[in-house]
């Protein structure tokens, strides 16, 4: 079996069905990290021998029947501006290069109570202050499907550890496209959840107002998965809410009839590369296909805001309307819009 070659819901199903276990798929991602790392620089902490010992940890609680859910036994990546107890967290500079938390961020908690197992801390922008993953303190991380390109940011060692198998999945804050931005440079998919629905604590601030901790995968389904499990409620975060909405996965066997997309026309302008107006629209005419109405929109003006309907038999003109983000060509199953929706 081809572990790198699974998602990361695919792998968790593996191991709890007993064709693989929690150490073999720690070693596929540490053998993959041997041949890649020094070309891409994804991370900048790895600790091999915590990693492998907390699988097989985690191997036995599955075996024991104590663990039993989709991310039981998966390798996962946290971004280095997220506290992990005993691991340091640099925020990708030299003047955090030796601090080591006492405690964890609560987004990190949950992944483990969930049974994933930490590969280690990805490489970012210093203080997520950038979006290219260059700022780094200790060096740029390079984009898999191209190593001359960046990978985005600021959470691109994330993305890029998603992209070249040296994980399964991966968190990763966003402030204003730190998360998104990076999926979409490396082709994988990255969700920004709504404010609150993730708690910050011990999260290291760039713009408390903005800052959310998000998922990114090689699936939707991945993504929601891993959403799932890192969205509770939390008094350690005064923003947090106590949301019962977050079964994100069931939003994947929903359609998308009805749905409003709207096309915003003042991005179609010039300097727009031609390779991505064309995915963006076809993404649109995909979502049509399965039911959605697409249409024009103007953003100049947030009052007279609207969709211009195109599909047959659709009104005309909606006063609600959901914008088509150049990130849509990037999620690569129709039914992202339903779940975008509902996160």
């Amino acid at each position: 079996m081809d572990l790198l070659s699974l998602t990361a819901v695919e792998l968790g199903t593996a191991i709890q069905q007993g064709q693989t276990t929690a150490r073999e798929a720690m070693e596929a991602v540490l053998k993959q990290i041997d041949k890649t790392e020094e070309i891409l620089h994804c991370y900048i902490t790895i600790d091999r021998k915590k990693a492998l010992e907390e699988a097989e940890g985690v191997q036995r609680k599955i075996e024991a029947g104590e663990l039993s859910g989709p991310l039981a036994g998966v390798p996962a990546a946290v971004k280095d501006n997220l506290c992990t107890e005993g691991m340091l967290t640099t925020c990708a500079s030299r003047m955090l290069g030796n601090f080591v938390p006492g405690y964890s961020a609560e987004a990190v908690l949950n992944l483990k109570r969930a049974g994933a197992v930490l590969v280690g801390k990805t490489n970012m922008d210093e203080f997520a202050m950038g979006s290219t993953t260059e700022t780094s303190a200790f060096g740029p991380t390079r984009n898999p499907r191209d190593p001359e390109r960046v990978p985005g940011g600021s959470s691109g060692g994330s993305a890029a550890a998603v992209a070249a198998g040296e994980c399964f999945f991966a968190l990763g804050s966003d402030t204003g496209g730190s998360i998104r931005q990076p999926a979409a440079y490396c082709g994988v998919v990255g969700i920004k959840p709504t404010y609150g629905t993730v708690s910050r604590y011990g999260l290291v601030a760039y713009g408390s107002s903005l800052d959310q901790v998000g998922s990114l995968g090689k699936t939707v389904e991945d993504c929601a998965v891993v959403l799932e499990a890192i969205a509770t409620h939390d008094r350690k975060d005064s923003t947090s809410l106590a949301r019962e909405d977050t079964d994100f996965s069931s939003a994947l066997e929903e359609n998308v009839t009805g749905m409003r997309i709207g096309i915003p026309r003042d991005y179609f302008g010039p300097g727009l590369n031609g390779e991505v107006k064309s995915a963006v629209l076809a993404a649109a005419k995909r979502l049509a296909a399965e039911g959605a109405v697409s249409g024009a929109v103007s953003s100049t003006s947030s009052s007279s805001a609207g969709v211009e309907a195109t599909s047959p038999g659709a009104v005309s003109r909606f006063k609600t309307w959901a914008v088509l983000l150049p990130l849509a060509p990037f999620l690569p199953e129709a039914m992202t819009a339903t779940l975008l929706s509902k996160v």
